[in-house]
């Protein structure tokens, strides 16, 4: 095809304006990120690491125990171990909870045991402690028949087939616990379970 005289000649692009020609056509305006930018990124926290940012996340944790802590208390089966969780258990709780046992004056025993060892008198020395073996002895006896209590009640409600193991002994260790320091906290006032007396 003839040139057309005297048309312009259009200027050929100088090399400064071919960065920008490719920038355009490719369209990223900018240049591709090398492997180890791109690792760098993702380990970069999506939090920033500051003051502020640490107490508020103490603060959740914080929360977020406690109320793991009063359901726990509650007897919230959301927040119990698995030692605690399930119907059965419950109601051994119940169970045990509604009576006297001998075993919540355990460490008061102690504590007074204690204080007598201070007496200089060997002989309430010696009678103290003597008491208060032939005391665990009874606390034993006790645990033994709560827990027998236990699982013949526990067999009657809930059928031989269907009982938890362990019912028994939960129950006896439960008993020996002061009442205000047991985990989950009692839910029943003394014999005020309706089912079954301990």
């Amino acid at each position: 095809m003839a040139k057309t005289p005297g048309a312009p000649t259009p200027a050929a692009p100088t090399p400064k304006d071919a960065p920008e020609s490719a920038a355009s056509a490719t369209g990223k305006g900018r240049a591709t990120p090398t492997r180890a930018e791109r690792e760098a990124a993702r380990k970069r926290p999506l939090v920033p690491d500051t003051k502020e940012a640490k107490a508020r996340a103490r603060a959740d944790l914080a929360a977020q125990r406690e109320k793991a802590r009063a359901g726990m208390a509650a007897g919230d089966e959301r927040y119990l171990p698995v030692r605690d969780k399930g119907p059965q258990r419950r109601w051994v709780r119940d169970f045990v909870d509604s009576g006297f046992h001998l075993g919540e004056a355990v460490m008061p025993a102690m504590v007074l045991v204690i204080v007598a060892t201070f007496v200089p008198v060997l002989a309430v020395q010696y009678w103290s402690f003597v008491v208060l073996w032939i005391f665990i002895l009874f606390v034993i006896g006790d645990m033994i028949i709560t827990s027998i209590r236990v699982k013949r009640a526990a067999r009657e409600k809930f059928g031989a087939d269907k009982m938890e193991k362990g019912l028994g002994w939960y129950a006896a260790m439960r008993s020996i616990q002061m009442r205000f320091l047991r985990l989950p906290k009692p839910q029943v006032k003394r014999r005020g379970f309706r089912g079954g007396v301990a």
